[in-house]
């Protein structure tokens, strides 16, 4: 077989792969987040295995133990977050009129015409968030029996992804040793030097900076709670939870707080200040501290580039392609600077960039478990 032969294969297979994916995107949430799931319980059903615990055992184990930490976390914050969503709506009228008055007020003219021309789509989706809020609900739940797909996919992510999940982590690393049995021999090591570098690079990343979602949430949470800004529970959720995207958290917690500053104490500066420096304090502390500590430097994800990835892969699969856009982003940023330092960069005096070479022992790898 000539060296262009498997190459045209490869890319031949990834574009029939991204193709069924794109047409079959409706169906493939349950597995993918099935796939997510093993991927992270596969390391500790192997070191509960190492301990003597059968693997089946400890696989239900895992499985079980997350299941109840999921369903905890989310009694402890639907409650939350309901009652949340029931303040914001009682006291929408008093934002409104308190903007009304802002727009009305000769001291702050460009304030005012700023107001002035959104109070009038303002005062209309007020106007009709109750009478649209029946008929949404009812279509909602007509929509929910009659349509097949969405009680497909309702019933797939609860039944499906757990008995997926079982599967999958029970047979995690015959499945890993069946992959690196596909590569050629003489490609095997630096296959497993990359898989190895992606592994460890989606691993660092999604643990640190979950970490610093969960901190900044906590800290966004209490702080705004204790200065007495409504609704700083939910803003403080909202930007832990879109802090795994860096930067885009603590900014659209600061314009929620800002504008639910305004709202609430009209022009106070002293209060948009304190916000202000509310989350200055915790962006710095994210990137000066936080993320040094539990990302460290081995993670090369640039922020543009996560970002990008998220949009695209969101746009293209939707739900499912926002679950696989840090691994894809994280694994093809491992093989664009592989291919750019071992192929496409000349060396310094001129000649041939040397050719790889195997850095990884065999021997110190499990023939099952190759890369995670």
């Amino acid at each position: 077989m000539t060296p262009a032969r498997p190459a045209l294969f490869w890319i031949v297979t990834l574009a029939l792969i991204g193709t069924a994916a794109v047409l079959l995107r409706d169906v493939l949430l349950p597995f993918v987040a099935a796939m997510a799931l093993a991927y992270l319980l596969a390391p500790l059903v192997n070191r509960l295995e190492q301990i003597g615990i059968n693997r089946g055992a400890a696989t239900l184990l895992m499985l079980v133990a997350f299941l109840l930490a999921a369903v905890t976390a989310l009694a402890l914050t639907v409650p939350m977050l309901v009652s949340e969503i029931s303040i914001l709506f009682e006291k929408l009228p008093s934002y409104i009129d308190r903007l009304k008055a802002l727009a009305t007020d000769p001291n702050f003219p460009t304030l005012g015409k700023l107001v002035a021309m959104t109070m009038g789509e303002v005062e209309r989706s007020s106007g009709e968030l109750m009478s649209l809020g029946a008929g949404w609900l009812s279509e909602a739940l007509r929509s929910l029996w009659s349509d097949g797909r969405m009680l497909l996919s309702l019933f797939s992510l609860v039944v499906v992804t757990p008995i997926v999940t079982a599967y999958l982590v029970y047979d995690w690393n015959r499945l890993l040793g069946a992959l690196d049995g596909l590569v050629p021999e003489s490609q095997r090591a630096t296959v497993r030097r990359l898989a190895g570098e992606i592994d460890d690079t989606i691993a660092a990343f999604l643990r640190g900076q979950g970490m610093i979602c969960l901190l900044l949430g906590l800290f966004y949470a209490l702080v705004l709670r204790a200065i007495g800004l409504n609704h700083g529970v939910l803003i403080g959720l909202i930007s832990g939870v879109l802090a795994f995207i860096p930067y885009v958290g603590s900014l659209t917690g600061l314009v929620l707080s800002v504008a639910v500053a305004i709202a609430q104490f009209g022009l106070s500066w002293p209060t948009i200040l304190g916000v202000l420096g509310i989350f200055f304090v915790g962006q710095s502390a994210a990137d000066y501290v936080l993320a040094p500590y539990f990302v460290g430097s081995k993670v090369h994800v640039n922020p543009v580039w996560l970002i990008f990835a998220l949009f695209a892969f969101g746009y293209l699969f939707g739900f499912v392609g926002l679950l696989i856009a840090v691994p894809l982003a994280a694994s093809i940023g491992v093989l664009v600077r592989f291919a750019l330092k071992h192929n496409l960069a000349p060396a310094v005096d001129g000649s041939q960039p040397a050719p790889v070479r195997p850095e990884v022992d065999l021997g110190k790898t499990a023939p099952q478990q190759p890369w995670h």
